[in-house]
């Protein structure tokens, strides 16, 4: 993680030292902080509740069209802490060696980008609701191939029609604001797009291999929070919504505000896509119950208030993952235990490439069948 919810007081600290703008931040208050963690913690619970979802339609969709998803294996889990690791350190490197102005400045044009597109994913759908049927629709579809037509490889194939052309100019306009202005209502709404894409998109085959990446990711926010300077000072330095950020004094100066608690979003991404493959698993279990899902989502949010708590009790910046990989891992196993499915949890595959073959096979008697 880039940074966490609970770097907000070492990073207030420092920013209240300083003048923006040639005005003094004003101090938090009790009620503005209850206000700013209260609003990051709907921010965090609701991306992983809809993007769990998501991706069921997601991983259904895959399975249909025969296409191959993409995961992570047990040793992609493993090396992730350690090339995360590599990474943070490295982007602190060159937040040491180069001007951070030129560094943010390419970074602002990288994540307008992605962030337009992020948007627009998961804004499409609600908008195509609402535009009315006498809107003038037209459905377009976009291919692009490479090498001649005996051996021509398909390298993109997509449908979208005007009203997903609109949504794109309305996010597009959301995209100059944060480019222009850098608000904090706009880097969220990006932030929030990326996290519901994230635990949509992202996805873990088997519950040991989500074991393994929170375990390791566990250690590598523990170590870069207590034992060095790096990620506060990355945090500090990054301008980048990859972060939501909520205004501590909000009620002394409107939308203006600018003393701001944040939460990074790989403490909501990463535990995200572990409880989205939690959903998938009660939804396998086809008992029309999703007990796994909830038990996990309700030790999210009993995990990260116990990061704010403890946070405010000692004065000092916590790796929000000390306290949710503990509570996402452990709740939905002690459930399991519980029910009598440990072993069914650990056995669940989302894509079994036994099963995939099983159905290929069904489906080609069928067909042959069919042309008899």
């Amino acid at each position: 993680m880039a940074d966490s919810v609970t770097e907000a007081p070492v990073i207030n600290a420092t920013l209240n030292e300083t003048a923006a703008n040639a005005t003094t931040k004003v101090p938090a208050t009790p009620e503005g902080m209850a206000i700013a963690y209260g609003s990051l913690v709907l921010m965090a619970i609701l991306p992983i509740f809809f993007g769990a979802f998501r991706s069921v339609k997601y991983h259904k969709e895959q399975k249909e069209s025969g296409e191959k998803p993409e995961t992570m294996s047990s040793k992609d889990a493993a090396m992730f802490p350690i090339i995360a690791s590599g990474t943070l350190f490295g982007i602190y490197l060159i937040f040491q060696i180069f001007s951070k102005e030129y560094i943010n400045l390419l970074l602002t044009v990288y994540f307008f980008f992605l962030g337009v597109l992020a948007l627009s994913h998961i804004g499409s759908p609600f908008l195509s609701k609402l535009i009315p049927a006498s809107f003038p629709n037209m459905e377009y579809h976009l291919i692009f191939t490479q090498g001649k037509k005996e051996k021509k490889e398909e390298l993109m194939n997509y449908e979208f029609d005007r009203k997903d052309l609109l949504c794109l100019g309305l996010c597009t306009i959301v995209g100059v604001w944060y480019l222009v202005k850098k608000h904090w209502i706009a880097n969220n709404l990006f932030g929030i797009a990326f996290a519901v894409n994230g635990v949509e998109l992202l996805s873990l085959n088997r519950i040991s291999t989500g074991c393994i990446l929170l375990g390791g990711l566990f250690i590598y926010d523990i170590f870069w929070v207590f034992g060095t300077n790096v990620m506060v000072t990355v945090a500090k330095s990054f301008e980048a919504p990859i972060k939501l950020v909520f205004p501590q004094d909000l009620l002394e100066k409107g939308l203006a505000a600018n003393n701001f608690a944040m939460l990074g979003l790989g403490d909501i991404v990463i535990p995200g896509i572990f409880i989205a493959l939690l959903l998938r698993f009660d939804m396998s279990l086809k008992k029309d119950s999703k007990t796994y899902f909830y038990a996990s989502f309700a030790a999210y949010f009993l995990g990260l208030m116990l990061t704010i708590i403890v946070m405010h009790v000692f004065k000092h910046a916590q790796p929000a993952l000390l306290y949710l990989v503990p509570a996402c891992i452990g709740i939905p196993l002690m459930v399991a235990l519980v029910k009598g499915e440990i072993k069914e949890m650990f056995n669940y595959e989302d894509h079994s490439e036994k099963k995939e073959e099983e159905s290929t096979d069904a489906k080609k008697e069928k067909q042959a069948k069919k042309e008899k």
